[in-house]
């Protein structure tokens, strides 16, 4: 097999393994979630609300501590616990604040909720994971390159699966 395939294959999997915290925590935030908005109801300067029903305290806490957990069983395997937790956490709450800040921008753009804007709503929560995690580990830039293109079709995936299943009012 020619080893530019299994090179790339290997970074696709890593890139995968890397941002599984990001990628759990943002799946548990849209399934605990509920409760107070982060934004507690309250409007932004142009009188419309800062992020949103969608974007809950409880599902942003609860993803949080599943990145960290992910984070710390991937420690675990790889003989670094507290290094492994650390980096979920980040990778965890990155990727829920880097939701939240989507849902900022769609509604500075006046769009309603679960209406969608491709890759914002794909790739919102893995820049915001990946800003976090950049401060704490180098990430190099073919690494990034993967876990965005990878993170659209795992995404779009997701939500189809999650549609056909009936935990999602649309496919996107």
């Amino acid at each position: 097999m020619d080893p530019t395939i299994i090179s790339v294959f290997s970074l696709s999997v890593y890139a995968i393994y890397f941002m599984l915290p990001a990628y759990l925590a943002n799946v548990t935030a849209l399934t605990f979630g509920g409760g107070a908005p982060l934004d507690f109801k309250r409007n932004f300067a142009d009188g419309r609300r800062i992020f949103g029903d969608g974007v809950t305290w409880r599902g942003t806490i609860i993803g949080t501590l599943i990145g960290g957990g992910v984070g710390l069983l991937q420690g675990l395997i790889m003989s670094n616990p507290v290094q492994g937790c650390i980096l979920g956490l980040f990778l965890g709450g990155g990727a829920l604040i880097g939701d939240a800040a989507g849902s900022f921008i769609k509604r500075r753009l006046k769009i309603e909720r679960g209406r969608p804007a491709p890759l914002l709503d794909q790739l919102d929560f893995a820049i915001g994971a990946l800003i976090f995690a950049s401060l704490i580990v180098t990430i190099p830039s073919n690494l990034i390159i993967t876990i965005l293109i990878i993170t659209i079709f795992l995404h779009l995936g997701a939500n189809m699966i999650a549609y056909l299943l009936g935990m999602k009012k649309v496919w996107y």
